[in-house]
């Protein structure tokens, strides 16, 4: 009982963040690398991948290996603007991918429903279908046989 307690409310917890964390069976470099070639061939545009542990080591400093890529789509981002410019603040979309304390590959991205709650949006479909292609994405990207 103990432990069906604590993960019902660990799990509320993540999504009280909007935070969703997934597993990777892959390292950060395929992981990262496998995300890259979804979302361009879905027709996104990548923007930027940030290597935040190879920014950490620039500055003498230590990270687990951590890297995040930025995308988006300018159709469904500029109908979310046009609505509520603000939204420009968390968009474009972004997935980081890191290695945890434990050693494992973790996948985190925000869940699209907070763009609604926390701006002035009427746009379910739109956020439903980012949240569908988040977990299309991350889904796809963590399944590797061998690394």
């Amino acid at each position: 009982m103990g432990k069906v307690l604590f993960l019902v409310l660990f799990s509320s917890s993540l999504f009280a963040n909007d935070i969703i964390v997934k597993e990777s069976h892959c390292s950060v470099d395929k992981t990262l690398k496998k995300i890259k070639n979804i979302v361009s061939k879905k027709g996104l545009h990548v923007f930027a991948i940030i290597n935040h542990s190879g920014n950490a080591k620039m500055v003498n400093m230590k990270l687990n290996k951590s890297k995040m890529i930025v995308f988006g789509n300018a159709k469904i981002g500029t109908a979310l603007m046009q609505q509520d410019m603000t939204v420009g603040l968390d968009l474009p979309l972004r997935i980081l991918v890191y290695k945890d304390t434990d050693g494992k590959v973790k996948m985190a991205y925000r869940d699209a429903s907070w763009l609604g709650d926390k701006h002035m949006l009427n746009a379910k479909k739109k956020i439903k279908k980012i949240n569908g292609a988040m977990d299309k994405i991350t889904t796809k990207a963590g399944q590797c046989k061998k690394d």
